[in-house]
């Protein structure tokens, strides 16, 4: 071969491999929606399709990104700018906020995307190749804006506007795609709470007036860090936690900071919490720190399908509790669906704070139900719940699960259903296996990352349980985010 055509085929071999490179900032159109809410820019060049994953874009924008991976098929890339708007959009009704990125695309589009976004998942991944037969529903929210129960704000000294970022003094969100600026939250955002948003400014204004100064992430310095606020839909109570430094402590007024909270929310305050932590990191524990409490108790308490829940600064609850409603409920059918036989026991693993393992409590008759959960605290609060409830007999335990099941073989064999709910990693393959030769007849298993539920498919496929039917529940709507329900027989 010529030394001529040998350069050539060089040169079209590093054109294709570096078609974009990272760090380069570069005009798109997105023309579809993959899953996690990533957008797809396909670009048509001599050597073929190119793709770009861009999250939290909307299919008809046109957006300047940075590269951040260049590979010889695709890149992926950072948001910096919407261009021109697409025209699935409609008019904002909130103040953007970088967690809610398609709150100006209609619902029924989000639905469809995630739908189609997830069953393909299930297909690829799980090897699922009659997804749509096992399809059983989708479950929307019930409410579709301010829905969340918990939100947490930062202050900070360096404030993001627009592209810019300046020194000064900000409250609300850290910009997309970096951690040291904020964007100072004008008003709702149409997830959270609507008068806590739109007091928001005027308690940034309250503390730059008096001279106090925000967190600087980089200098680790400055007073006012985070406020956390925790909300009870069914007391319509607020649970509030401001999180300060002790650099200036000796000029804040502790009696002057609750009457302004008092004046705005009055008896919406289940409890306003001052907690002083001069952890240097930049997301200090929320729950870590001496903390005085001002006014109320250090808990506010929620109602969900008939039981009760204590809810302090540290707890665990599920984020959209209205939708949570329907998914407990919706996987209760499924584990109930058949009668429970007379194997003994139904283990409820991952429990967190134990509204399902309550709730299989509620409904078991025969079978005995166990709760097994890593977090202790999550162990704490749910074994103070399920006494409140009137389960005194209900048994946790605090182990890691894949520890739990090596350590108790007697469970092998007599279990009719287990339910498990892991974080968004999945279950780790180990624990899988274990939880595999605990031979139930049944699973019900909840995820909310159904990526990481299509891997644990296949293995589950292949140790002989097979998909029997699933539903997918939207917890948090204008995100990328679903959940699913899934039922899996052995057979």
């Amino acid at each position: 071969m010529s030394s001529g055509r040998k350069l050539g085929n060089f040169a079209r071999s590093m054109a294709q491999r570096h078609f974009y490179h990272r760090h380069q900032i570069v005009d798109l159109t997105i023309n579809d929606l993959a899953f996690e809410g990533k957008g797809i820019a396909k670009i048509d060049n001599e050597q073929g399709r190119y793709i770009v994953f861009v999250p939290n874009t909307i299919p008809g924008q046109k957006v300047k990104v940075r590269i951040t991976k260049a590979k010889r098929q695709y890149a992926e890339a950072n948001l910096i700018a919407v261009l021109d708007k697409s025209p699935l959009e409609q008019e904002p009704q909130f103040h953007a906020i970088p967690g809610a990125p398609y709150i100006n695309l209609p619902l029924d589009k989000q639905y469809g995307y995630k739908e189609k976004n997830t069953l393909e998942l299930f297909r690829r991944i799980g090897k699922i190749e009659n997804v749509e037969e096992l399809y059983d529903e989708y479950l929307p929210s019930p409410r579709s804006f301010h829905y969340r129960n918990k939100m947490e704000y930062s202050f900070a000294a360096v404030v993001a506007e627009g592209n810019h970022l300046v020194d000064g003094f900000a409250l609300g969100f850290k910009k997309r795609g970096q951690w040291l600026a904020v964007e100072s939250l004008k008003g709702d955002s149409g997830i959270f709470d609507r008068q806590v948003e739109n007091f928001l400014p005027q308690l940034e204004s309250y503390f730059k007036e008096r001279g106090f100064s925000a967190w600087h992430g980089r200098l680790h310095s400055g007073f006012c860090r985070m406020l956390g606020v925790k909300k009870s839909y069914s007391q319509d109570k607020l649970l509030i936690n401001f999180m300060s430094s002790s650099s200036e402590l000796d000029r804040f007024d502790a009696a002057e900071f609750t009457q302004l909270f008092q004046n705005e929310f009055g008896g919406r305050i289940g409890g306003l919490v001052h907690t002083i932590n001069d952890d240097i990191g930049d997301r200090p524990n929320a729950h870590e720190g001496e903390r005085n409490i001002l006014i109320g108790e250090d808990h506010i308490e929620e109602s969900i399908s008939g039981l009760n829940f204590k809810i302090s600064i540290e707890s665990f609850f599920q984020t959209n509790p209205a939708s949570s409603e329907r998914l407990y409920k919706k996987a209760l059918d499924y584990v109930f669906e058949k009668e429970i036989d007379d194997l003994p026991y139904i283990l409820d693993l991952f429990s967190g704070t134990g509204t399902i393992t309550q709730l299989l409590a509620q409904r078991a008759s025969k079978a005995k139900v166990i709760g097994v959960e890593l977090v202790e605290q999550a162990v704490a609060d749910a074994k103070i719940n399920a006494k409140a409830n009137g389960f005194e007999d209900l048994q946790f335990h605090a182990s890691d699960v894949g520890y739990f099941l090596l350590n108790h073989p007697e469970y092998q064999g007599k279990i009719n259903t287990l339910t498990l709910d892991p974080p968004r990693a999945g279950i780790a393959p180990k624990t899988l296996r274990k939880v595999i030769r605990l031979q139930a007849e049944r699973m019900v298993y909840i995820s909310c990352n159904p990526a990481t539920q299509a891997r644990d498919m296949a293995i589950l496929a292949e140790a002989g349980y097979a998909l029997k039917k699933f539903s997918l529940v939207d917890q948090f709507p204008h995100t990328a985010h679903i959940e699913s329900i899934a039922v899996f027989e052995r057979v």
